[in-house]
C-alpha cells in the first residue's frame, strides 16, 4: 500500500518512513488481533479491507471529495453533531487516535500526566503521523474535560481548531446553553462551506445518521442471543470504523451484516461456546488501534457482547426525533437527542449508573470491566459510583486503570483470568 500512496502521503507533509512504520507495526497488530480469531463472520471482511485502507483508500476518498469543493471536518467527540456536518455536504472523520506515537513532542505542549487519548492525538499530527488530521479544514474539539480543553488552547497552534462548550449539567438554562452552541456551530459550518443548512438539508442528513445508529443497535440486539454469534473485538472494530467510514457505505455493510448474523442466531451458532462467561465493558473510548483490553478479555476464556462506551452504546443509543418540519424544530430534536448522552462529564449523572444496569441485563452478562484510561478524572472518579452501583445489584464487576503501552499486558491477563475464572 505504501508505494500506490506515497505522493498523496508527500503532499500531506507525512513523516513517510516513520508512517511506513507504523503501518509495519499497526498490520502485524492487527493480524494477531482480529485475523487470528476462528469462526469470523464473512461480513468481516469488508471491515478488514477499510481497515487495510485507512491510511489508504480512505484518504483519496477525502482528498477527491476536497478536489470537488467539498470539506473535510475532524472530531474527537460524540457530542459534535454528524448531522449537521453532513447537512452541508462536508465529510466528518473522527481524529481521537490510540498509540502511543509522538508522546515526546506532546509532552512539550501538556503534561505528562495527561491521559494518553489526548497525548496520541496531538503526537500523531506533531509526528506528522495521521493523514486523517492533514487531510481536514476544520477540526472540532470539545469541553468534555479539563485536560481536551487545555490541550486544544495548545492544539490550536497547530490545527484550524473550533471549541464548542459541552455544558456541566441537564438543567434548563444548560440545555439552551447548547443550543446555542449547535446554532453557532452550524453557522460555522455555513461559513467553512458556503452552504446554507436548511430544513431540507438537515432532514435528509437526521435520516443518514439515525440508519447508522438503527444498524448498531440492531448488531447489538443480536449480542444478546447465546451463545453470542460475533465477539467484542470485531464489534469495536465497527464501532470504531464508523466514526471514519463513508456512512451511507458502512450502514449497508453492517445491515448486510446483520443479515448474516441472524442466520447464526437462528442456528444457535456463536463465536464462542455456550456457558463462556459474558462481559461487557463500561468506560473510555478505545480508538484505533487500542485493541489491547479487549483481546486480553477475549483471550482469558470470556467473550465481550457489549460497550458502554463513546465507541458503543453511548454513541448510538438514542435517535434524533424525525418528525421536525422546520429548521428549528429539527435544531430543537438534535439538542435532545444530544443531551441525553451520559458522559462523565455530567453532575449527577445517576442515569449512566441506570444505563449500565439496564444493559447488563439486556445482554445477560455475568460480569462488567470497568475500564479506565490512566489520568482519566471524569471516568475515574465515576468508577467509584458505578461500582457500588454493580456490587449493589450482584453483579460482578472489575475495575481497570491502564493506558496505551504494552507493558502490563501479562499483569492485566492475571487479573482478567482471575475474574473470568471467578465467575466460572
Amino acid at each position: 500500500m505504501s508505494e500506490a500512496y506515497r505522493e498523496m502521503w508527500e503532499k500531506l507533509n507525512l513523516d513517510i518512513p516513520a508512517h511506513d512504520g507504523l503501518l509495519a507495526v499497526l498490520g502485524k497488530f492487527y493480524g494477531d488481533i482480529y485475523m487470528s480469531q476462528q469462526n469470523r463472520l464473512k461480513g468481516m471482511e469488508y471491515l478488514d479491507f477499510v481497515l487495510s485502507e485507512v491510511h489508504g483508500l480512505r484518504i483519496k476518498e477525502l482528498q477527491d471529495a476536497k478536489a470537488q469543493g467539498r470539506k473535510v471536518v475532524g472530531t474527537f467527540c460524540v457530542f459534535v453533531p454528524e448531522e449537521l456536518t453532513l447537512a452541508v455536504d462536508a465529510v466528518q472523520v473522527g481524529l481521537c487516535a490510540g498509540a502511543e506515537a509522538g508522546f515526546d513532542a506532546a509532552e512539550k505542549l501538556v503534561p505528562r500526566n495527561t491521559c494518553a487519548l489526548i497525548k496520541s492525538f496531538i503526537g500523531f499530527k506533531l509526528a506528522r503521523l495521521c493523514p486523517f488530521t492533514e487531510s481536514c479544514d476544520l477540526i472540532v474539539g470539545e469541553t468534555t474535560c479539563d485536560g481536551k480543553k487545555k490541550a486544544y488552547e495548545a492544539f490550536a497552534a497547530h490545527a484550524p481548531m473550533y471549541v464548542m462548550e459541552v455544558p456541566q449539567q441537564k438543567n434548563p438554562a444548560d440545555r439552551a446553553l447548547f443550543r446555542a452552541e449547535v446554532v453557532r456551530y452550524m453557522e460555522k459550518l455555513e461559513e467553512l462551506t458556503g452552504r446554507k443548512i436548511t430544513a431540507g438539508n438537515l432532514a435528509a442528513a437526521i435520516k443518514t445518521v439515525n440508519a447508522k445508529r438503527r444498524a448498531l443497535q440492531r448488531l447489538n440486539r443480536l449480542r444478546a442471543a447465546q451463545p453470542t454469534p460475533i465477539s467484542g473485538r470485531d464489534v469495536l472494530l465497527i464501532n470504531q470504523v464508523s466514526f471514519y467510514d463513508d456512512p451511507v457505505r458502512f450502514t449497508a455493510s453492517i445491515e448486510k451484516l446483520c443479515d448474516e448474523l441472524e442466520a447464526r442466531v437462528a442456528k444457535a451458532e456463536g463465536v464462542a461456546p455456550e456457558g463462556t462467561p459474558r462481559l461487557m465493558l463500561a468506560g473510555c473510548p478505545m480508538a484505533v488501534p487500542n485493541w489491547k483490553l479487549p483481546y486480553v478479555i477475549e483471550s482469558s476464556g470470556a467473550v465481550i457482547v457489549g460497550e458502554e462506551s463513546c465507541i458503543g452504546t453511548r454513541n448510538i443509543r438514542d435517535l434524533v426525533a424525525d418528525d421536525g418540519t422546520t429548521l428549528d424544530a429539527m435544531i430543537d430534536a438534535l439538542v435532545d437527542r444530544y443531551m441525553k448522552i451520559d458522559c462523565a462529564t455530567f453532575t449527577p449523572n445517576a442515569e449512566r449508573q441506570a444505563n449500565i444496569l439496564d444493559m447488563a441485563k439486556e445482554l445477560s452478562a455475568d460480569g462488567v470491566i470497568q475500564y479506565t484510561l490512566m489520568f482519566c478524572q471524569p471516568y475515574a472518579n465515576e468508577a467509584i459510583r458505578v461500582g457500588q452501583a454493580l456490587a449493589d445489584s450482584g453483579l460482578p464487576a472489575l475495575a481497570i486503570e491502564t493506558d496505551y503501552s504494552m507493558e502490563d499486558v501479562a499483569q492485566l491477563k492475571t487479573r482478567v483470568e482471575a475474574f473470568v475464572e471467578m465467575l466460572k
